[in-house]
């Protein structure tokens, strides 16, 4: 029995020293493990812990605004908000969701007004039942509605209990709308990265530079901030100060506008540019969409590459000219206004007979125009277009925004040169340009014959300080001779003078420029059957010191006026006229005398008010008032104002005609009269006669004219 238990006891004891032997090996197989892991690849793992726990978090930058050359803001970025709800946060328990979900609905229905108080009940709780952790509520969202929101049942509870998440990003907006909008352009989001416009050209400098800070995952899925000393701070971005004129730009665009409109034109575009520099101080291009109505959907004046017409007439009468070929004396005979060039025929708006260079330019003779380039230069047609090259109308103006058109002026022997092709460049056709390569060549002609490059952005500046300065680049310092120059210019005035463009001739400033009106092929085959029209003028003013110059180019106005002087021109007149009137630099010189011819009509009223008047502009007048009088009476004459004592009788009702409404009202109710007036003018009657007495509180009624 012994033997047996002590059988027991042994089979027992390596049981037990079984398992505890079983237990050792497996905790030294730990320990070797926890110290291999530690020791051996300690840094692997630590670095994965940071990873999991540790990330850095990238801080965007403000963009820099895009400004007028006043400084007025043209684009600027906005934030803006989405609003989501975490509706399966751990701390969002259903009592309190029960609780506060209809007032919830109702404040959401009464800000957004875009659901009903039950369809947002109906849909929050579907997005509970669905566990949604990122339902969205509303897209957008500006700050004050956010301030308003963060107020509302469980939203106020926080972003853990009231499931709250707001999420901020930065739109882009332009306050002025429609100006300038496609040359200020975008930069889209999506896999295209579009670039359009200013905000493409110059976005290195609008963008800024990144910055970076670490932050640090704690208990409850909170990220936390981390100083660690190796933060990097956002640079935010340059503001772009732009050369245009947001005074100019809204002319350019009302008077492109009210123009289109009238004539139900596809679309169009308007160009102002400052002679000397060649800034742009307005860009407006305008697309008719299918409801009639006008918006900036395309950057007609930098990308659209035709055929400019009449306006490229210039062109080829300076190449004969600078040569020496022709003089603007020089006769052509038009005949009865109608020529045939191989299968080509060729006509005038009527009959013009014989007729003098210039004169061929300013009324437009496509016979004439054609004649002298084809006499001058048929037999080496080379020398013509080496001429045109050697005056960059072949080269692109390299701007800054991406999408400007091609230029096109055929070269003898290309394929698709013709018999016809001479005669057809001479008066801008089988040539394509855009509107803004147009009008630097014009701009060229203004400037004494210095092309200078299109210049859009005057400097960068970064909290006040100017970072850039873009600087006026010349292109071709002279196109042509300072001799050629002078003559251009001469029939460039004639046009408005005697010319195409009469109805924009006016006495306070003179005009130089040219109409345009071409036909617009339709098909690579030419121009089908039922005929639309490019109506364009371009020119500079004032023509004897240009400042300003400036195109108009409408594209297939609708209805059967078509002609540049009648389609484009009033365009170019009301942007000229209003630029005109506020630019008082361009403004000839007063002269001051100190003798009026015409003497000025003066009111009777206050003698001391009027007496300084007076002799602040030394206005000829003799006073016959005695030194106590208060109120004078005015004789006027044209060379001479005679001032004579105006009795003011107490207790009586005074005489104020003759007055000015301000004196006559300041008499009458500081006596006690209540006063009605009619009219405009000085008091020419009074209900109430002079001198007689009257009671506090009568009505009197004065009669202005």
């Amino acid at each position: 029995m012994d033997k047996s238990n002590r059988n027991i006891r042994k089979d027992i004891l390596r049981r037990v020293f079984l398992v505890y032997g079983i237990m050792l090996l497996f905790a030294i197989v730990i320990i070797a493990r926890t110290i291999y892991i530690q020791v051996a690849e300690g840094d692997i793992w630590r670095e994965k812990a940071n990873n999991y726990a540790l990330k850095n978090i990238i801080i965007e930058p403000n963009r820099g605004d895009i400004c007028s050359i006043d400084g007025r803001i043209l684009a600027c970025s906005v934030p803006y908000y989405d609003i989501r709800m975490d509706l399966n946060s751990d701390a969002l328990d259903a009592e309190t969701f029960s609780n506060n979900i209809d007032s919830l609905s109702f404040s959401l229905s009464r800000l957004f007004k875009d659901k009903t108080k039950s369809q947002y009940k109906k849909e929050l709780v579907n997005a509970r039942k669905k566990k949604s952790r990122y339902h969205l509520i509303q897209k957008r969202v500006t700050y004050l509605k956010l301030k308003e929101l963060k107020t509302f049942p469980l939203f106020r509870l926080g972003q853990f209990k009231g499931g709250l998440i707001v999420e901020q990003d930065n739109r882009r907006i332009k306050p002025f709308l429609n100006l300038a909008s496609r040359t200020l352009g975008y930069l889209s989001k999506d896999e295209t990265m579009s670039i359009v416009g200013l905000e493409g050209a110059y976005d290195k400098y609008l963008r800024g530079i990144q910055g970076v800070k670490l932050m640090q995952k704690i208990s409850g899925n909170v990220w936390k901030e981390i100083n660690d000393g190796n933060e990097v701070e956002p640079v935010h971005g340059d503001n772009l100060i732009t050369a245009i004129d947001i005074n100019y730009q809204d002319v350019a665009e009302n008077a492109l506008m009210k123009n289109l409109q009238l004539h139900e034109a596809d679309h169009g575009c308007a160009i102002l540019m400052e002679v000397k520099t060649g800034e742009i101080k307005a860009i407006a291009n305008l697309k008719r969409n299918e409801n009639g109505n006008y918006y900036e959907t395309y950057n007609y004046a930098i990308g659209e590459s035709t055929e400019p017409g009449s306006t490229f007439k210039l062109a080829s009468l300076m190449v004969a000219l600078d040569e020496g070929r022709i003089n603007l004396k020089d006769s052509v005979e038009t005949g009865n206004g109608i020529i045939k060039y191989y299968d080509l025929t060729m006509r005038d708006t009527k009959p013009h007979g014989k007729i003098t260079v210039q004169e061929a330019f300013e009324i437009s003779s496509n016979v004439g125009v054609s004649k002298i380039i084809v006499k001058t230069y048929s037999e080496n047609p080379l020398n013509f277009v080496d001429k045109l090259y050697r005056m960059n109308l072949n080269d692109k103006l390299n701007l800054e925004i991406k999408g400007e058109g091609k230029p096109l002026i055929k070269y003898p022997g290309d394929s698709l040169w013709s018999g016809v092709t001479l005669p057809q460049m001479s008066i801008g056709y089988e040539v394509s340009l855009t509107p803004l390569q147009i009008l630097t060549f014009y701009n060229a002609v203004a400037n004494d014959g210095k092309m200078v490059r299109p210049l859009f952005v005057k400097y960068l500046c970064h909290h006040g300080d100017t970072t850039k300065v873009f600087e006026t680049e010349i292109i071709n310092p002279s196109i042509c001779s300072y001799e050629t120059i002078k003559k251009v210019k001469i029939m460039l005035e004639g046009v408005v003078e005697r010319g195409t463009a009469k109805n924009l001739k006016n006495n306070n400033y003179k005009v130089a420029g040219k109409t345009g009106t071409a036909q617009i092929a339709k098909t690579k085959h030419g121009y089908g059957i039922k005929k639309s029209y490019l109506a364009s003028f371009v020119g500079y003013f004032p023509a004897d010191n240009p400042k300003y110059s400036c195109i108009v180019v409408v594209h297939s106005p609708a209805k059967d006026v078509y002609y540049g002087s009648s389609v484009a021109g009033p365009i170019f007149k009301e942007i000229a006229d209003k630029v005109y009137a506020t630019s008082l630099d361009i403004h000839p010189d007063i002269i001051y005398t100190d003798n009026y011819i015409d003497i000025p009509k003066c009111k009777d009223g206050f003698k001391f008010d009027i007496l300084e008047v007076l002799n602040n502009l030394k206005i000829n007048s003799i006073n016959k008032s005695t030194e106590k009088s208060q109120w004078i009476s005015i004789l006027n004459n044209d060379t001479l104002l005679t001032i004579n004592n105006k009795n003011i009788a107490d207790a009586c009702v005074p005489n104020v005609k003759g007055m000015s409404i301000k004196d006559a009202i300041f008499l009458l109710e500081n006596i006690g009269l209540k006063v009605d007036v009619y009219g405009k003018g000085a008091v020419r009657n009074q209900s109430l006669e002079p001198g007689q007495e009257y009671n506090t509180g009568d009505l009197i009624i004065i009669e202005l004219g």
